[in-house]
């Protein structure tokens, strides 16, 4: 058949040119790699997810007190347990001061939290009331919250990354307050009442003393403490948590929000990284309508060595010819988006979804909108040059445009609805929809939709090239 005779030897080109291979696999490959070991861990992840609170805990611990009842372990731990247990942030506990500022030197960390090893004993003495009532009252609250060094906190912050660095210092200042504030209302309202708070008001109010004449001043200093209870009913004041204070639930307790630092292994590529769930859609999308180039220089070459000539020459109609560069083409695409997605299953450890089978259908679909969109634009270029620019231009624009090059979800809200003129787009929404790691169920009708949709611009594409391209 001509059809398969002229597919036949335009696939033999099309895999003798080293060009083609480059293009279309050896560069998304090299490129998948350099951007996966420069962005971090963050890239891909939902902005929720970013926020992670490294911290060195040097905190001695408690100084031994039989007498005491709160609280029931080290304020440091206290502390990370009101972090870790907030959604949406982690709690990275590293080594030692020395690895953390070599992780804020490198900017691999903007803030590194540093318990030093006085924060439960400084924590301890933090009150209200002054050295009548407790030994060695400490006031660590100022203005604008907490004044972390007063606690023996210390933040080692980039300078390179002052945005990250002042959220981290935020988070830790607010679990302070609530750390602090509950400890430091509970210890002042059970000394409301006690023989020490009772003579103070007697020294104050000269008639309560003649008042402990007739009652016993314990008594009093009881109902007093239950009064003031009963007037701020909201709130409990003999607790020391914050739960306890408002009268809420307590957090639940998440313990995958807490880890160890984990060096990373020098330059190795951290494999099943969720970074690559997004960078390698992106850039089989991408590169796939890089076929312009090659579908482009494979009609000059047929231009410039005759050969088209003598095809319309021979008994062939324009739909033989035409179909029998479109097959060899749509082969070669087909291949290329099998191959890179295995590329990335097996160098990357990307994850391919919990319905890999509708990986196929999206390979074919964006393949046919690429082979579509590279025949129209190749048959319009009359040299090499003219295929590089217009082919270059073209594919940069739509990868722009569409979300290629930035995650869409970063992009302005009229942007991503006008990515949608562009095939790219509802390729990469396809793949979002298959790969995203919490995806849970997919959404098959959204995913062959895309599909669809997909299939449309290639026939258009097809179409047009029919009405359009000269093969002379």
């Amino acid at each position: 058949m001509p059809t398969l005779t002229i597919a036949g030897k335009d696939l033999r080109l099309l895999l003798r040119d080293p060009r083609s291979a480059v293009i279309l696999l050896a560069m998304p490959l090299l490129l998948i790699l350099v951007l996966g070991l420069s962005l971090g861990d963050a890239f891909g992840r939902k902005p929720d997810d970013r926020i992670r609170i490294a911290v060195v805990v040097e905190d001695a611990g408690l100084p031994p007190d039989p007498a005491r009842t709160f609280p029931p372990k080290p304020w440091a731990d206290i502390l990370l347990d009101d972090l870790a247990d907030t959604a949406d942030i982690r709690v990275e506990r590293v080594p030692d001061r020395a690895a953390a500022e070599a992780l804020v030197r490198r900017g691999d960390r903007s803030a590194v939290v540093v318990l030093g090893k006085d924060f439960s004993e400084l924590c301890q003495r933090c009150s209200f009331v002054g050295a009548d009532f407790k030994t060695d009252p400490i006031n660590p609250l100022y203005r604008d919250g907490v004044r972390a060094d007063a606690l023996g906190v210390d933040f080692l912050a980039s300078p390179t990354q002052p945005v990250g660095s002042s959220v981290i210092q935020q988070v830790v200042q607010v679990s302070l307050l609530r750390v602090i504030i509950p400890w430091m209302i509970g210890q002042a309202f059970d000394q409301i009442g006690s023989d020490k708070f009772m003579d103070k008001m007697g020294e104050k109010i000269p008639e309560m003393r003649a008042a402990f004449l007739i009652m016993p001043k314990q008594k009093i200093g009881a109902g007093i403490q239950r009064g003031i209870g009963d007037f701020f009913s909201q709130y409990q004041f003999r607790a020391k948590t914050w739960a306890g204070l408002t009268k809420s639930e307590p957090p639940t307790a998440r313990v995958g929000n807490r880890g160890e630092f984990t060096p990373a292994p020098g330059l190795g590529v951290n494999r099943g990284a969720v970074r690559y769930q997004t960078l390698v859609p992106a850039y089989t999308v991408t590169f796939a309508f890089f076929l312009v180039l090659t579908v482009g220089w494979l009609f000059v070459a047929e231009r410039r060595h005759g050969t088209m000539v003598r095809l319309r020459a021979a008994p062939l109609t324009r739909g033989q010819i035409l179909l029998g560069k479109v097959l060899p083409c749509v082969a070669v695409s087909v291949l290329q988006g099998f191959l890179l997605l295995l590329c990335g299953k097996l160098i990357f450890g990307m994850s391919w979804g919990a319905a890999p089978w509708l990986l196929v259908p999206v390979v074919l679909s964006t393949s046919l909108a690429a082979v579509g969109l590279a025949v129209l634009v190749a048959g319009f270029a009359r040299t090499e040059t003219q295929v590089a620019v217009y082919g270059t231009l073209v594919v940069l624009l739509l990868a722009g445009v569409s979300g290629s090059m930035m995650p869409r979800e970063l992009m302005p809200e009229d942007m991503r609805s006008l990515s949608y003129v562009t095939p790219h787009a509802w390729a990469l929404d396809a793949y979002a929809r298959l790969l995203a790691p919490d995806a849970g169920g997919v959404d098959t009708t959204a995913v062959l939709t895309a599909c669809g949709m997909l299939a449309g611009f290639g026939v258009v594409f097809l179409g047009l090239a029919w009405a359009t391209v000269r093969l002379d």
